[in-house]
């Protein structure tokens, strides 16, 4: 698993395209290699829907823990946990970039 930097700021990689289709963010991958070789489209869960509206490459991963903990009102360690770890997946899946 990636290390997460919560100082850094990430956004979408040029090898990905995501659309919100009834709800749901759905992720399509425009290069050869992204993510695992039987997954050709991926879709989020409510937790990481709510984590890739802020991979625009302004908001620190820390600020983007803050802001969620603000709006859901929960375990700071346990989004932590979740933030970081989504964050990890993606960048392992050559979806997400640091800035």
């Amino acid at each position: 698993m990636t290390e997460i930097d919560k100082n850094l700021k990430y956004r979408l990689t040029e090898n990905v395209v995501s659309r919100e289709i009834e709800g749901e963010i759905i992720i399509v991958p425009l290069t050869a290699g992204i993510g695992d070789a039987e997954d050709d489209l991926f879709s989020l869960n409510e937790t990481g829907k709510a984590v890739w509206g802020y991979l625009d490459g302004t908001n620190s991963v820390q600020e983007i823990i803050d802001l969620l903990e603000k709006k859901y009102e929960s375990d700071k360690n346990g989004i932590t946990d979740d933030v970081t770890g989504f964050l990890s997946e993606l960048l392992s899946r050559q979806i997400i970039e640091a800035v």
